[in-house]
């Protein structure tokens, strides 16, 4: 049987951070394997010409898109697997036409971005990060130590948006008691019946959740979904968490309801990244930021590549992929 050759794009230093000498060694029992060495990304030419012959490409970060130029040569490749999340950045209809598969590791990633919800949403009930901060401040007791802080157990957590992200995330609410609502057009009241979640509207879930996590994708249906109308139905006293996109709250209309202290949030993306020095939002003690880490994790970058070779081998021999992208999907999909 002629030998499978695979083109791994990703450069130095990001290879070193999710490609394991494991990983790497189980690809080469496969396959005859290319390594980008030039420890930067290609641009398209330097791509093209490196496809002939090639039968798999695996990609991260930083890809060019992959125009029907850059797939001209492409004589044998039958699958793009992305070790990254979103394909939207270069699965271009060229490679569609071409009937090359798409896959990508967004459901490894999924895994620690809702891992993080459930952690912000938890803090946000106990704030240990304020009695930490105040107890290190020299405060031999904190006042605030008496008062009532929230349990996750029994409350109502609402959810917006049930890709791969949502749907762990209830796994990990409901794990810990909280009864779980869900907001997606797209879930069915079957799909909605597997995950054990309650199929609510958006303001139902707004109104009804005394903690509420996002997980929508980037689309023209969920820009600005939150607005002012929609954020003013969040009771007093409520958690929001933001791991999704800042594309999907009208951020001036946050800020604007934060600073009434009326409720908490976890916020991980803004509108600009980086969250500029002097932001109104870095002043506020309602609102925890993170620099868009929610799915950085050691496990969660070593799980894309070796997600990426599981879909690779499991192409070359003929089995189903867990995870492909089709054109189709990228409408409703991040």
């Amino acid at each position: 049987m002629e030998t499978r050759r695979v083109l791994v794009t990703v450069p130095q230093p990001l290879r070193g951070l999710i490609l394991t000498q494991e990983t790497l060694s189980r690809l080469h029992s496969i396959a005859q394997v290319t390594l980008n060495e030039d420890e930067r990304n290609w641009t398209a030419a330097e791509i093209a010409e490196r496809l002939p012959g090639i039968d798999a490409m695996i990609t991260s970060w930083g890809i060019v898109p992959l125009t029907d130029d850059v797939l001209t040569h492409a004589d044998r490749l039958g699958i793009v697997a992305h070790a990254a999340g979103s394909v939207k950045g270069f699965a271009q209809e060229a490679v569609f036409t071409r009937r090359i598969v798409v896959t990508h590791a967004a459901a490894r990633i999924a895994d620690s971005v809702a891992e993080y919800s459930l952690l912000a949403a938890m803090l946000g009930l106990r704030r240990l990060h304020e009695l930490d901060r105040q107890m290190k401040s020299g405060i031999a007791w904190p006042k605030t130590r008496n008062q009532p802080y929230g349990e996750i157990r029994g409350r109502r957590v609402g959810l917006l948006g049930m890709g791969y992200v949502g749907k762990r995330a209830a796994a990990l609410f409901q794990a810990v008691g909280a009864d779980v609502w869900a907001y997606d057009p797209y879930l069915s009241p079957q799909q909605a019946a597997e995950l054990g979640v309650t199929r609510a509207s958006l303001d139902d879930v707004l109104r009804a959740c005394s903690v509420i996590s996002l997980h929508l994708p980037v689309t023209d249906e969920t820009h600005h979904l939150l607005g002012a109308r929609e954020l003013a139905l969040i009771q007093d006293g409520a958690i929001l968490v933001n791991s999704a996109r800042a594309w999907v709250v009208d951020q001036d209309a946050l800020l604007k309801e934060l600073r009434t202290g009326r409720f908490w949030a976890a916020l991980d993306v803004f509108d600009p990244e980086p969250l500029p020095a002097e932001h109104p939002l870095r002043k506020l003690e309602n609102v925890l930021l993170t620099p868009h880490v929610a799915g950085l994790t050691q496990e969660s970058y070593q799980g894309l590549m070796a997600l990426a070779v599981d879909e690779v081998e499991r192409f070359f021999a003929g089995q189903p992929l867990r995870y492909q992208v089709t054109q189709e999907m990228l409408r409703t999909m991040a």
